[in-house]
């Protein structure tokens, strides 16, 4: 018999067990919080069942982000890149109700799906049963935390998914971190190599990096330079983390943030724009 999926309450995460898990890695991981009440383990109906609606939103640049509400988890957005050769799902929302299903089987479905690390992974799971694409492509050092879903794709350092949408290993805050690069779209899927902070409008107000955020631990000096040797040959004006979408953050804003955390000792610092607008313009 297939086994179940099962969702942590507390952070959202997804594995398939024969019964409830005896544990999740995210939550028992130093970078996350343990659930305050112990473990509780839901499957999919139960989700389902918390879910008032499934939300979606269609961007410039032929792009749409998916989203539940309430939250859940995590909550991160799924984001589906549209082309007319197939369309790219990178990281997922928590849960996707049937609506949220169907839309993007009228959109095309997947040919290519990825995430970031497994703070982006929500309910991968669903996207690749439903739409079996032909390629799910996790860094390899990220496999462990991958017991939802199947990779067909484990790669190394970098894997391009098509000419100018490119995979780069950046590690830093997981092992197993990486960022898409979409050249045509100039938008950096950074995952969590950055923070956005923004108002309720999505005006992006300071930007940080980090080890752990709710922690504020910090990078090591090591894992800023590799952050910056990768992102310093990308040419984007747009991120995207799995929780929002940022116009006007740039290759120049995220060196910004890179050279403030390489000039001084360790510390997670939220940088206002504004300071990274000046820093970036020197």
């Amino acid at each position: 018999m297939p086994l179940t999926p099962w969702s942590c309450a507390n952070c959202g995460h997804w594995q398939r067990y024969f019964a409830a898990p005896p544990d999740c890695p995210v939550c028992t991981d130093t970078r996350n919080d343990l659930p305050a009440d112990g473990w509780r383990f839901l499957q999919p109906a139960e989700v389902r069942a918390g879910i008032r609606e499934g939300r979606w939103r269609r961007l410039d640049r032929d792009m749409v982000a998916f989203s539940i509400a309430p939250g859940y988890g995590l909550n991160g957005t799924g984001w589906l890149l549209l082309h007319p050769e197939g369309n790219i799902a990178f990281e997922a929302a928590p849960f996707y109700t049937d609506e949220m299903l169907a839309e993007i089987e009228r959109l095309g479905g997947i040919r290519y799906l990825a995430a970031s690390h497994v703070h982006g992974y929500g309910a991968l799971w669903q996207l690749q049963d439903m739409f079996e694409p032909e390629v799910l492509a996790i860094q390899k050092e990220d496999l462990w935390l991958t017991k939802a879903f199947r990779v067909t794709w484990p790669y190394d350092e970098a894997l391009e998914l098509r000419p100018g949408l490119t995979l780069h290993h950046v590690g830093g805050h997981y092992e197993g971190q990486a960022v898409l690069h979409d050249e045509g779209r100039r938008i950096l899927f950074c995952g969590d190599a950055f923070k956005v902070d923004q108002d309720a409008a999505g005006n992006s107000l300071a930007v940080s990096t980090h080890k752990a955020f709710h922690k504020s631990i910090p990078l090591t000096p090591a894992e800023i330079r590799r952050y910056r040797a990768v992102i310093e040959a990308l040419d984007f004006d747009t991120v995207c983390t799995p929780f929002e979408h940022a116009p006007g953050v740039t290759r120049d804003i995220a060196l910004a943030v890179l050279d403030d955390q390489l000039r001084g000792p360790p510390g997670v610092r939220h940088i206002p724009m504004s300071e990274l607008r000046r820093s970036a313009t020197r």
